[in-house]
């Protein structure tokens, strides 16, 4: 498989754009590795995150998960190509109590149109990593968006 990027600019070109979307930002969601085709992202655990049980709630979980894979992908397409998730599915495997989420997102098939990713959600402890959800994702590239 070709995890070649399509622009030089990659790494300035997902990092402006993780920059600047809102939700992340709001989340706290902070990127932890940037590599082509993968990307990691990092998540704090506070209170505004939890659902009933103080627990990670599961639409924090889904969302760094859905960034992780869209910039995978992004890191692949050429200069002037924005990214969006078209389609998702994701299985919550175990309640995330940890103080960190990391959603690990990777691409699985790289194409023109539609590129296909998956995201592993783990909570970080002091000594333990849980697998807390996995995802499938279809990223849609779209043409002449602001980059």
């Amino acid at each position: 498989m070709d995890l070649t990027p399509r622009s030089e600019d990659w790494e300035q070109r997902v990092r402006k754009s993780f920059k600047a979307q809102g939700f992340m930002t709001y989340l706290g969601a902070e990127i932890s590795h940037l590599a082509p085709g993968a990307v990691d992202l990092e998540l704090k655990l506070k209170p505004e995150l939890t659902q009933q049980h103080g627990f990670f709630h599961a639409g924090a979980t889904s969302a760094i998960a859905d960034s992780a894979a869209g910039y995978a992908a992004l890191s692949l397409f050429a200069d002037g190509v924005g990214v969006l998730t078209t389609e998702y599915k994701v299985n919550l495997l175990n309640p995330a109590a940890q103080d960190i989420l990391v959603a690990r997102g990777r691409v699985i098939k790289p194409g023109r149109t539609l590129t296909i990713a998956r995201a592993d959600v783990y909570g970080l402890g002091d000594t333990e990593q849980v697998h807390v959800a996995t995802g499938l994702f279809t990223l849609m590239s779209v043409s002449g968006v602001k980059d």
